[in-house]
């Protein structure tokens, strides 16, 4: 990523958005990190075999929960994506499911497309005890370009949602968990697009919304990208760690974040970065 960015090329991210993908095969999570994914979803809208979903399908059979956050194979799923450094995507999950994935963690963990609820009440984001969880798996939050994440309906139907309030969101962030756990993320191809940032074309107009707000060059490259790649990096260190120790698909259950160990916010999670 950062040679292409040196180069002036694209780089490109695969993921795997909505842990269905795999059914209840863990094998599948190796083939697609050899495909390149370098994250998983666990969950998109309505529950599947992994997990709860913040967003609960009627039309599906869907009640409130079925779980009660994370499956068993949820749980080995996690253990298994931290063994393939597959980073960890909780956006979309249910509370329940979020919070007990960043305990189970071995490696900092990813909301790749959520806003802050304390701006604006919708299950798809994350409410501030939430956000205290990702600062203390090191893990970033990137807030959205999804108008209904970012103002309430009243607000909505006075007026669009632009930049502006975009911006809201990630000082509202900051100010609770700190710079180094927030980023950017546009699902434009999901639905996402507001006032001034309709394209990736306007772009720009986010930073010079950020600079008018007072934060510097630093500050500014770690929201766009810089904190996700410290992520990333903390994933393949704790993977590489795995390797070394010769631990195999299914281990690590329950011995992150919620057990404090070596891989606990704050050690892995500062490698590379």
């Amino acid at each position: 990523i950062e040679a292409a960015f040196r180069a002036g090329a694209t780089a490109i991210v695969p993921a795997v958005e909505n842990g269905y993908a795999m059914g209840e095969d863990l094998s599948l999570l190796a083939q697609f990190r050899a495909r390149g994914a370098r994250y998983m979803t666990l969950t998109h809208n309505g529950h599947n075999a992994l997990a709860d979903s913040a967003r609960p399908m009627a039309a599906l059979g869907d009640g409130e929960t079925r779980h009660g956050g994370l499956s068993g194979l949820g749980r080995e799923a996690i253990a298994e994506m931290n063994r393939l450094g597959l980073m960890v995507d909780v956006s979309h999950a249910a509370r329940s499911t979020m919070m007990q994935a960043v305990r189970l963690s071995r490696s900092p963990v990813l909301a790749t497309h959520s806003c802050a609820r304390a701006l604006c009440d919708h299950p798809r984001n994350l409410d501030d005890e939430q956000l205290d969880a990702l600062r203390d798996c090191d893990g970033v939050v990137h807030v959205t370009a999804v108008d209904a994440f970012l103002r309430p309906r009243a607000v909505r139907q006075a007026r669009a949602v632009g930049v502006a309030d975009f911006v809201d969101h990630i000082d509202h962030i900051v100010r609770r968990i700190g710079v180094r756990h927030v980023g950017i993320s546009s699902d434009f191809d999901g639905g996402g697009m507001i006032a001034g940032w309709r394209d990736a074309a306007e772009s720009p107009a986010l930073t010079a919304e950020l600079l008018r707000r007072g934060y510097d060059a630093a500050q500014i490259a770690a929201i766009w990208g810089g904190n996700f790649l410290r992520v990333l990096r903390a994933a393949e260190a704790v993977a590489q760690i795995g390797a070394g120790a010769g631990t195999g698909a299914g281990t690590g259950a329950g011995t992150g974040h919620e057990a404090g160990t070596e891989y606990g916010p704050g050690t892995v999670a500062g490698t590379g970065a």
